[in-house]
């Protein structure tokens, strides 16, 4: 159970009345739709603030017991990891995963009004707008801001478990390309002992989740960095670890010595040799910039 470690007014519905939710709102266009939810664009009617709104069926949301104003309640775990990792609706602008606005917990579904950052769109869009693979200085621009987000995630107790080019947004109106983390609904709270049952997309999952059935936050958030990396760089296929583990995904990618070395790091198969997130942050090709001779792996 979740203690009083964060504010406890983020964790109450704004209402259980859809007319609230009405009055304060007005839903636009869909914008996607996955297994755990649709979400909507939107806007704020006092100040057209844009938004994105999640709906999630009621019987799919998944609930976690938490301890505030001296009582117990059982609250989204969605909702409870997005105001854990710091993006609370006094975060809006400031922290790598989209902040939270509100959310109503109405009688057939949950909705999540979120932060919407204009204008912008989620990766794999912006690869394709880009042509597919994208350049290797603005690849490291965006994973290392990815592993700065993970280690912070982390730190906060959250394992977001499905980082993949459509979970991110890439801001287009900022200079530097600013990334977002977006949908929770795989995540869960960081625990000590392993994962046995996979949330996300099975793709991305680590190897030792089909050889051993075990999973840890760490060595798997590294490993789907590796995954993203990839993507980003080869802008054809989408990773598959299974593909992997057959030695059926081909690395014929221009990149950096160092570059190819970090990616390596996060894609070694073994999670004891698999690099940390510590030694990812770290390494020369997060840290200088992109001047080695391409190299054909």
């Amino acid at each position: 159970m979740v203690s009083e470690t964060i504010k406890s007014g983020d964790l109450v519905p704004s209402d259980r009345s859809s007319a609230f939710f009405e009055a304060k709102y007005e839903e636009l266009e869909m914008l996607g739709e996955g297994g755990f939810g649709s979400v909507y664009a939107g806007r704020r009617k006092t100040d057209n603030l844009p938004v994105a709104i999640k709906h999630i069926n009621k019987d799919d949301v998944q609930r976690e017991q938490v301890r505030f104003r001296g009582k117990t309640s059982m609250v989204p775990l969605e909702v409870l990891l997005m105001v854990t990792v710091g993006s609370g609706p006094s975060s809006v602008g400031k922290s790598a995963a989209v902040s939270i606005l509100d959310w109503y917990d109405l009688a057939e579904e949950v909705l999540l009004v979120m932060e919407r950052p204009v204008p912008c769109v989620d990766l794999l869009t912006y690869m394709k707008i880009n042509g597919g693979a994208l350049q290797e200085d603005i690849a490291k621009n965006i994973m290392k801001q990815m592993v700065d987000a993970a280690i912070q995630m982390l730190r906060n107790g959250v394992f977001h478990r499905d980082i993949k080019v459509e979970n991110l947004l890439v801001e287009t109106g900022s200079h530097e390309h600013r990334v977002r983390v977006i949908d929770f609904g795989c995540g869960c709270l960081v625990q000590e002992q392993p994962y046995s049952e996979f949330s996300g997309t099975e793709d991305f999952a680590p190897p030792e989740f089909f050889t051993d059935g075990r999973y840890e936050a760490v060595p798997t958030t590294v490993w789907q960095l590796g995954t993203l990396l990839y993507e980003m760089l080869d802008g054809k296929q989408q990773f598959s670890t299974s593909k992997f583990l057959r030695q059926r995904v081909s690395f014929n990618i221009e990149m950096s010595q160092d570059c190819k070395h970090f990616l390596q790091m996060c894609l070694t198969r073994r999670p004891e040799k698999r690099a940390t997130l510590k030694l990812i942050q770290e390494h020369p090709w997060l840290q200088n910039p992109t001047k080695n001779k391409p190299c054909e792996t």
